[in-house]
């Protein structure tokens, strides 16, 4: 096989959606925490997430002159809804039963705990790669 080949996209491995328990609070008939289903997204669907949570703010002292700035809690709140497949947070009855009507404020229900929701938060990005900074891959590369 060529170099080249070795890049082609059948090659690439698939990463396969993982189970993680997020919250104490739902558990099944056993008293267990209810595992959660989360896939992997892209990275074309993360720029589009982060695409969405950018705001315009001024830039100080100079007139009509601004730079982006990410809404960060937004943006974090989105990625985790794009990355949960169970339970369905689109679900309009779930939706009720909280007594919501977003997914994203859905989450904020579910997981009530700022504990767990931090947590949340920390297995997510871990998940889409956001753990290891790309220089401590470099120096882990080298080694």
């Amino acid at each position: 096989m060529s170099a080249f080949a070795k890049f082609m996209k059948v090659n690439k491995i698939v990463k396969s959606n993982e189970l993680h328990a997020v919250t104490k609070s739902l558990v099944d008939e056993d008293g267990k925490p209810l595992n959660w289903e989360f896939r992997h997204i892209s990275s074309k669907e993360n720029e589009g997430l982060r695409e969405s949570c950018m705001i315009e703010v001024p830039v100080t002292g100079k007139p009509n002159m601004y730079r982006p700035k990410l809404q960060t809690a937004k943006y974090l709140k989105k990625l985790i809804t794009a990355s949960i497949v169970v339970p369905d947070l689109y679900d309009a009855e779930l939706q009720d039963s909280y007594g919501v009507k977003t997914p994203e404020d859905l989450i904020l229900a579910m997981v009530d705990d700022p504990g767990e929701y931090s947590d949340l938060v920390a297995y997510v990005q871990q998940l889409h790669g956001f753990d290891v900074s790309f220089e401590d891959k470099v120096d882990e590369a080298k080694n």
